[in-house]
């Protein structure tokens, strides 16, 4: 029943195979199948053979690797202890009653494949924090339902850290569920070939997401340019107007870093290349903003039109992904489209030649990769089907290969700095340079508050660059007073996120110029930050001046993100474990280790209540007043300040003296 094989604990009863290992410091990997097990790698780095200590018995066996140990009994039951004998995570049991175990692989009727559940037992006082970004109010999971799929604003990333003291990886990019109830915790994936999940336990937050880092991956050292201001909108229509975008912030001697340029630049979607009508000399663009000190960005898409130019070819060599049934149109917008398959090697290598040869050959190193979920106009998983396999076994891996493409293609060149803005990410996608920002989301105070929930638990999902539109996507008209306290509340709080960058599809909507190409698309309203009257430039412009005196800073929380995985946005509990109530704040974060943000999330607000964490002192940058951690205070929040608070007297260039 139990042997040992090297440093694996494999335990055999009838046709069930359970293979326990060490991966990673004071980690385990699990899987278990009723078929051979399979060298996956989704979003596990490969481990050098790590020694483990195995005992066997004949009523169970146990492997302990460093802080953490794995026993399972004669019935296949598997518990989870630290290295205190705590228990952190236990499989429910195969009891007399109820005639089920924790792990449950059903297979379908004449299929190698299986519907999978499994059930562990729940701590009811545990919080539960990661999973990536869901636009729901939670920051604690506890209690919570989660749809293991990627959708335009939702992004799936299956590692979860418990106030226990474990994180858990769910490493399988099945289409799937997780319910995080009370009384159990259930995974499941409707169609999957083998149980697949990965345990770490440590003493600290930190410890735990640095261990994770170590075995997923950590994102590359961020461009010096990228930490600075990006602008965009939905969309600037023509080479002249971005340019004199531009130009005219220079003239105001504003601080931009990044311009953008937005979809339907293109002829047809899948030429990924410029409309020469509208966009006549990108090479000459590009220099003209580079002498400037402006990094361009494209959006790129992964659908293919029908008409494209590439179309046949790519279909020819199996470049799209496939239906199953019905017609092959994946995705409806100005066309009938197919999708380009990113989980084919060939396929990779062949939209980063039409990318190089068009877009990086002429001086842009920044990408915007839009539609990344992939965005069916139906969800339909069972239909679609990709290199890889069916997606309902393997689709949430697609957004990781998506960002694979450009970063390969970008090593391949010579480049080491990348970062590529993406509507999706999945467990490793940090890896390859992804920024993830939350998607197409409504422009209110409400979806604000969500924001700050969703990103922080991207970043403990180990997803360490995240960004939102500031101002959100979908509407705000720039002279609706009530918008503009918005842009400027979320401005403010985009300060202290990991990118500081505008976005937005403002009302009213401006009429498409043309009939053809790029200019078939309408354009919103204005979007730069002289936009919205004279209050809210003076005070935008003074939060623009705040993130190029923060800069050195946030150089620095780069470097620890690159090398240790260390997010620069995160909850509270992550700096101030030890303290109770730290675990239970959710509109307030930290931004690197000195500065607390408490970002106003409520129109008409002008004060709010701070806490103040244990074991350290806190000072309010705006008046020098000094308070003492563990308490609650009020704050004021005049319009122009965002509440804010450094950490044992760290000197950091907030005001301006």
């Amino acid at each position: 029943m139990f042997k040992i094989d090297g440093s694996r604990l494999v335990r055999e009863y009838d046709s069930e195979k359970l293979w326990i290992e060490p991966w990673g410091k004071d980690a385990l990997r699990v899987r278990a199948s009723y078929t051979a097990i399979e060298d996956t790698d989704w979003a596990l780095l490969p481990v050098k053979e790590m020694e483990a200590d195995i005992s066997l018995t004949e009523e169970t066996a146990t492997i302990v690797n460093g802080k953490i140990k794995a026993e399972v009994k004669r019935n296949g039951q598997i518990t989870f202890y630290n290295q205190k004998g705590d228990v952190l995570l236990k499989e429910t049991e195969n009891t007399y009653q109820l005639k089920y175990g924790g792990r449950e692989l059903t297979p379908y009727p004449g299929s190698s494949d299986y519907r999978l559940t499994l059930r562990l037992e729940s701590n009811p006082k545990e919080k539960l924090f990661g999973m990536g970004q869901y636009q729901q109010p939670f920051l604690n999971l506890k209690g919570c339902m989660l749809e293991l799929t990627h959708r335009n604003s939702q992004s799936s990333v299956p590692f979860v850290l418990s106030s226990l003291g474990y994180g858990f990886l769910w490493h399988n990019p099945a289409i799937g569920r997780v319910n995080f109830n009370l009384n159990v915790t259930e995974w499941m994936a409707p169609s999957t070939k083998q149980l697949d999940y990965w345990i770490t336990a440590g003493d600290t937050p930190a410890e735990i997401e640095e261990t994770y880092a170590s075995v997923t991956g950590t994102v590359p050292m961020m461009p010096e340019f990228a930490m600075g201001f990006w602008q965009s909108k939905l969309r600037y229509q023509t080479q002249e107007e971005l340019l004199e975008v531009a130009r005219e912030y220079k003239r105001r001697e504003l601080p931009i870093s990044v311009i953008v340029i937005d979809f339907f630049h293109w002829p047809n979607q899948g030429d990924w290349k410029f409309d020469p009508e509208y966009w006549p000399d990108p090479a000459s663009m590009v220099k003209e903003l580079n002498e400037m000190g402006i990094e361009v960005m494209v959006s790129v898409w992964p659908t293919v039109q029908t008409e494209s130019e590439n179309y046949q070819e790519m279909i020819g060599k199996g470049y799209l992904v496939r239906s199953d049934r019905g017609v092959r149109t994946q995705f409806q917008f100005l066309g009938q489209n197919a999708l380009f398959d990113a989980t084919n090697p060939d396929g990779r290598e062949y939209l980063w030649k039409k990318i190089k040869k068009n877009y990086y050959d002429k001086g842009i190193k920044v990408f915007w990769l839009d539609e990344a979920e992939p965005e069916f106009t139906v969800y339909d998983h069972d239909i679609y089907r990709y290199h890889l396999g069916s997606s309902l076994q393997i689709g949430n891996i697609y957004p990781s290969k998506y960002s694979q493409t450009f970063y390969d293609g970008m090593i391949a060149s010579g480049q080491s700095e990348i970062i590529n803005l993406v509507r999706a990410a999945w467990a490793g996608s940090q890896r390859y340079g992804a920024l993830v920002w939350s998607g197409d989301i409504h422009s209110s105070f409400e979806v604000l508050a969500i924001q700050v929930r969703a990103g922080l638990n991207m970043a403990i999902a180990g997803i360490p660059w995240w960004t939102t539109d500031i101002g959100g996507f979908h509407g705000g008209n720039p002279e609706d007073p009530s918008f503009q306290e918005c842009i400027i509340r979320w401005f403010q709080y985009g300060v202290f996120c990991p990118v500081f960058r505008l976005h937005g599809d403002r009302l009213p909507s401006q009429k498409p110029i043309g009939t053809t190409g790029g200019g078939q698309c309408p354009s919103g309203a204005a979007n730069e930050v002289w936009s919205y009257g004279e209050e809210a430039y003076e005070i935008i412009k003074d939060l623009l001046h705040v993130r190029e005196r923060l800069r050195p800073y946030i150089t620095g929380l780069m470097k620890e993100a690159h090398v240790k995985g260390t997010p620069p946005m995160r909850p509270l509990f992550y700096d101030f474990h030890e303290d109770e109530h730290a675990w239970e704040v959710d509109d307030q974060y930290m931004f690197g280790p000195d500065i607390l943000v408490a970002p106003i999330l409520k129109e008409g607000e002008r004060s709010r209540p701070v806490y103040l964490p244990k074991g350290a002192d806190w000072s309010n940058p705006y008046s020098g007043q000094s308070f003492e951690g563990g308490q609650q205070i009020t704050v004021d929040a005049p319009l122009k300040q965002i509440p804010l608070f450094l950490k044992n007297g760290a000197d950091l260039p907030i005001v301006h003296r």
